[in-house]
């Protein structure tokens, strides 16, 4: 018990002043906060606390996928499929291949053709399997035919259903790289439902270059500008954003925006004018060297969303694989249309539910309120430990101040959210923390009252209380963990506090008391206990 290493005192007041010098920054003015970024050494984790959308304010939006766009473009992709197994396979049909709502439906006279696509047609009905339960889903088309040769493939709700969770991932994926390329913190971004999607995005108080940035699809394609005399049913009319009027282009896309690798906003070099400057895959490269080298002299049309943002004559063939995007952009506009090309496109149309903007004077009155509470809580028990246990008091409240700094030095180092939640969740690990001394002083005493020496009860004090200590911090570490990984938003950040919390706990109030208790009888020789 009295036999404390000088590594052991030494590893515990290191980690004490690098707890303190992780969260002074977090008390430094924002000027001076970027100068120190800039002046020390990059490998120093100079970091603030990142205070949660109800701290510092900020946007709030609450989007829905669009089931109607997700069930447009499945059909629209079977009918593809449709197409492709039939040419495959060099099927004939009568009548063409239509859609009418969730039904794609064709007609094959002959007895023999229907029997042998059949198999293809099926392969698109498989469900999907589920790699981790090893399990398979409902069908996502159900295959009917009549005795005329009629084939109806019809998208079933499971299907739908499907196609819905997987844009709901898919999209939560390109929002997150979206968000972060606008340079916030810590932004939350998290499915609701089984089609909503939450965007919380402390610090920002624009909303509408939010939404810009979210909400567009951002689905890019490369046409060919439509020669007057092509068949009208290869021409689609498309809105321009630079000028009136509809610009007639080819329905085939030549190159997707998939394909794009890199989009830089930049300046060109003739005009002055700020432009994007993209970067393709070896595949989106050479198609793009391939349609430019066939087709030098035309008019080449960027569509964006169904908008033709740009449509410049191809002057020679483009093999290097880049290009430049024009269309009398702004700076912002250029920035914003590089950030959506970078991130990729939405797998569908996304509606606003909610919005909401919070204000930093709300954000600051929670901060008030919570450092209200956080000093009366504190200062409540400092004066009870004091009053109840004397120096031992002492040390418990020094164990105190330690166990709050390395709460919040791990907040910073793990780039946690410090919300209002999570400020009560400090302020109820102060409690637990001061209730692991008091079972150990009280234990302490027991033994004191039962005879032994003052060595002996305080090495049967902390032995004998260790145990007890262990199985209520886990128990509500085990509450933790429940309501991370089963609460959202708010609840996580609850969470997050009391379970850092609880480990710090065992740090200060088992090990850093013992050391200054230990430290202290050797200084001291005290014949009787001071409890």
């Amino acid at each position: 018990m009295l036999r404390f290493a000088r590594w052991k005192v030494a590893s515990i007041l290191a980690m004490t002043l690098a707890a303190i010098l992780v969260i002074v920054p977090s008390f430094w003015s924002k000027e001076t906060f970027e100068a120190a970024r800039k002046a020390l050494p990059k490998w120093l984790p100079v970091e603030q606390v990142v205070l949660g959308l109800d701290l510092q304010g900020g946007a709030h939006l609450l989007y829905q996928v669009d089931a109607g766009d997700v069930t447009k473009t499945q059909v629209a992709n079977l009918r593809d499929d449709v197409r492709r197994i039939l040419r495959e396979e060099s099927i004939r049909i009568t009548g063409g291949i239509g859609a009418v709502g969730r039904v794609v439906q064709f007609r094959v006279p002959d007895a023999g053709d229907r029997t042998k696509v059949m198999p293809k047609l099926r392969q698109l009905a498989q469900p999907s399997t589920n790699n981790t339960l090893g399990v398979s889903g409902a069908a996502p088309i159900e295959i009917a035919v009549d005795g005329d040769g009629l084939f109806k493939l019809s998208v079933t709700d499971a299907g739908v259903n499907e196609k819905i969770r997987r844009a709901v991932d898919q999209t939560i994926e390109v929002l997150n790289r979206r968000v972060n390329d606008l340079g916030t913190t810590e932004p939350n971004i998290q499915r609701v439902g089984d089609d909503r999607i939450l965007v919380e995005v402390p610090g920002l108080q624009d909303t509408n270059r939010l939404k810009e940035i979210v909400g567009t699809t951002a689905k890019l394609e490369f046409r060919l500008v439509a020669d007057p005399g092509a068949n009208p049913a290869d021409i689609e009319q498309l809105p321009q954003t630079d000028q009136p009027g509809l610009l007639p282009v080819e329905k085939q896309v030549m190159v997707q925006g998939e394909d794009l690798t890199d989009a830089q906003p930049g300046f060109d070099q003739r005009s002055s004018e700020p432009v994007v400057n993209f970067r393709f895959n070896i595949r989106g490269g050479q198609k793009f060297g391939e349609v430019t080298s066939a087709n030098v002299g035309k008019p080449f049309a960027i569509v964006l969303d169904n908008k033709v943002i740009s449509a410049p004559r191809i002057l020679g063939p483009i093999t290097g694989g880049s290009g430049q995007i024009s269309g009398r952009f702004t700076v912002e506009q250029a920035n914003n249309l590089s950030i959506l090309l970078r991130a990729g496109a939405l797998p569908a149309k996304l509606t606003i539910v909610e919005e909401r903007t919070v204000g930093p004077g709300l954000g600051q009155d929670s901060i008030d309120a919570g450092k209200k509470a956080a000093y009366v809580g504190a200062a409540l028990v400092v004066v009870y430990m004091l009053t109840t246990y004397g120096v031992f008091g002492v040390f418990a409240d020094l164990a105190l101040l330690v166990h709050i700094a390395l709460i919040f030095a791990s907040l910073i180092l793990l780039r946690a959210t410090l919300t209002l939640p999570g400020i009560a969740g400090i302020v109820l690990t102060i409690g637990m923390a001061v209730d692991s001394n008091v079972l150990i002083y009280e234990r302490i005493r027991e033994e004191a009252k039962a005879g032994r020496s003052i060595v002996s009860a305080l090495d049967a004090g902390f032995n004998r209380a260790f145990a007890t200590i262990v199985d209520s911090n886990a128990t509500m570490m085990v509450a933790a963990v429940i309501l991370y990984f089963l609460g959202s938003g708010p609840v996580r950040g609850f969470a997050v506090s009391l379970g850092l919390g609880i480990l710090t706990t065992i740090v200060t109030a088992v090990t850093m008391t013992r050391m200054m208790i230990a430290l202290w009888y050797r200084w001291a020789r005290p014949k009787t206990l001071p409890i």
